[in-house]
């Protein structure tokens, strides 16, 4: 049996794996420290989603009127759409903020904005072109392929991939499967002989966004030529005479690049499951590429550069890579398949040093970087609580807020939907995982985790009525995955409540209990907030 202790207006949640159904709970001085942490995650949370809020309402005041879609930025691209800036970067996470603190606008303003996207904008069957809000119509006469293919695995890895993890099925993964589907008559490896227009840097990204796109949605759909598709693009880099380090003069290790060797790891970690003679083919070259990265890619504290030539091991740019977690992700993955103890030991390495890296600029001043990195600790973290991690995060989300203008704009350009996604990340770590609707400015809802039992504090400065809703295990239920490996843009489980598991509510303000299955708290749990109750301080 497992409880869940609730005050009035401090809501304080203890859930516990004995058997034996407790009617009375009397709080130690250590529930006492959870539930003042509880308290304190409440108020960053709050003004993350405050901040989301002001976000949302400031890119809304952009919106076209006509074709109801945001522009690229604001500055010279405000006259034009397009799939890979937009659509891929900003609009989602417009959608995902949305779905927390405005459920109208979410089911209403967000999904006629798809609706319009979805009819305005699509060129090559499904699949989009740039949209010029003057011209009412494309930005260019000409159709340019390899644009159309880039624009739309950005579209569907950076932003409609998220969206489905954390929703499920929608009305956005209907828009990415009927894409994914178009485009593979387009494409199958971008930038194989006789392919136009892919640079190196463009083709490895696509190609590690589609090995993302694929070997997720292999496990979602069932669609067995999703993973045959994964495969011929694995097969093309592990077998044949393109291997990332042995045959590449140049691999970028940063965004727009790195996607290709954390892709290459997630389809490793597919074919573990799905096709085992696979896996074995891959082991070595996969294994020699992630050594080499290791051997010649980072700096002394283990942080990679943003680009190298792996055969001489020339450092090519020296910057270092604000998404470093992207790329540990892949080792962590490999890790917990063959227990790599190097691989866990690259992210330990970093996780180390990080402290040397607070207020670190990542992208010339930009707040993008501090997102990226942010993201890059807060997935790794997930997988390997460490205080001198968390102390990190809490410190640099702090430089990436301050960095939002009065009128919820961040910086005006795409990487500003960035951010939201960052920041969401960032909140659902401080509830774990636990969100309220209706949301209101006010309203401040945290947690703490302790074991198998989870503390909530929620408050507010008046009278709430409304859910608690509880997350479950997206990674099996939404994307049907095998392990949860840690993926690029992924929203971490931290607190995940099982559909069939028995679970008592107790009220320590009224001490009163309540019996409720794990299905029930996914569909949320009523609740009423008394503004008379929230002098209430524990």
């Amino acid at each position: 049996m497992r409880y869940i202790f609730l005050f009035p207006m401090l809501l304080v949640v203890f859930i516990s794996c004995q058997q034996d159904e407790r009617t009375n709970y009397q709080t130690s001085v250590k529930d006492s420290i959870l539930f003042d942490r509880a308290q304190q995650n409440a108020v960053q949370a709050n003004e993350g989603f405050v901040r989301c809020r002001q976000y949302l309402n400031g890119w809304l005041q952009f919106q076209d009127p006509v074709s109801l879609l945001i522009p690229r930025n604001l500055k010279e691209g405000r006259d034009f759409w397009n799939a890979k800036d937009a659509a891929a970067d900003n609009y989602p996470f417009m959608v995902l903020t949305a779905f927390f603190v405005d459920s109208v606008l979410f089911h209403d303003t967000m999904l006629k904005m798809l609706e319009s996207e979805t009819r305005l904008t699509s060129r090559v069957r499904s699949l989009p072109d740039s949209y010029s809000f003057s011209k009412k119509g494309f930005l260019v006469d000409t159709i340019k392929m390899d644009e159309i293919v880039f624009g739309t695995s950005e579209y569907i890895k950076d932003g409609l991939l998220p969206l489905t993890e954390w929703l499920g099925n929608s009305a956005w993964s209907e828009r990415m499967i009927a894409m994914l589907s178009d485009l593979h008559r387009e494409v199958e490896v971008a930038g194989e002989v006789g392919a136009k227009g892919f640079g190196p840097a463009s083709k490895e990204e696509v190609n590690g966004e589609l090995l993302q796109v694929l070997s997720r949605l292999y496990w979602m759909t069932g669609d067995k030529e999703l993973l045959e598709w994964a495969i011929k693009i694995g097969d093309f880099y592990l077998l044949g005479d393109h291997h990332p380090t042995h045959d590449l003069t140049y691999l970028r290790l940063r965004d727009h690049g790195c996607e290709l060797i954390s892709g290459l790891c997630e389809l490793y970690a597919t074919v573990n499951y799905a096709r085992p003679e696979k896996k074995l083919e891959y082991q070595k070259p996969l294994i020699e590429m992630l050594d080499r990265i290791l051997d010649v890619g980072r700096n002394e504290d283990g942080m990679f550069y943003d680009g190298i030539n792996p055969q001489t091991g020339q450092v090519v740019h020296s910057g270092l890579a604000d998404t470093w977690g992207y790329t540990l992700n892949g080792f962590y993955t490999v890790y917990l398949i063959d227990s790599i103890s190097a691989y866990k030991d690259a992210v330990l390495k970093v996780f180390s040093h990080l402290p040397k890296y607070k207020n670190y600029d990542w992208e010339r001043g930009s707040a993008d970087g501090y997102a990226d990195a942010v993201e890059s600790a807060l997935n790794l973290y997930n997988r390997i609580p460490d205080t001198v991690v968390a102390q990190w995060i809490d410190s640099e989300i702090k430089v990436m807020w301050a960095m939002q203008q009065e009128n919820g704009i961040i910086e005006g350009w795409h990487g500003d939907g960035n951010f939201a996604r960052t920041t969401i990340m960032y909140n659902l770590w401080k509830s774990k995982g636990i969100y309220a609707h209706p949301w209101r400015s006010d309203l401040q809802l945290g947690a703490e985790q302790k074991g198998d039992s989870v503390f909530i504090s929620l408050r507010a400065d008046k009278p709430w009525k409304g859910k608690l809703f509880f997350d479950y295990d997206r990674f099996k239920e939404n994307m049907k995955l095998p392990m949860d490996w840690p993926r690029i843009n992924q929203f971490p489980q931290w607190f995940s409540v099982k559909q069939e598991q028995h679970y008592t509510v107790l009220d320590l303000g009224e001490q009163e209990q309540k019996k409720s299955m794990g299905n029930q708290l996914r569909d949320g749990l009523p609740l009423n907030l008394d503004s008379e109750k929230k002098l209430i301080v524990f």
